[in-house]
């Protein structure tokens, strides 16, 4: 399990978040997605919520590539 608290992890997702345009106070929710990386992550509903699972799921492949821990579980689609 990754630990999210770690500078170095939290560097990566800060990277991460702001090339996808994703707010500081909305990087906490991508850490499920990055405590269990190759489990379960959830697709874009489709309703316009903000911030779209698919926004968070982008930022959380994306930090884990910047790790050199890329996903190996197929992402959603």
């Amino acid at each position: 399990m990754l630990d999210v608290k770690d500078p170095t992890v939290q560097a990566a997702l800060r990277q991460a978040s702001d090339e996808a345009g994703l707010p500081d106070y909305l990087r906490s929710c991508v850490y499920p997605l990055l405590r269990e990386p190759e489990g379960e992550w959830p697709s874009c509903c489709g309703g316009g919520c903000q911030p779209c699972s698919a926004t968070l799921v982008d930022v959380a492949a994306r930090t884990l590539a910047l790790l050199g821990t890329p996903r190996v579980a197929p992402l959603p689609l």
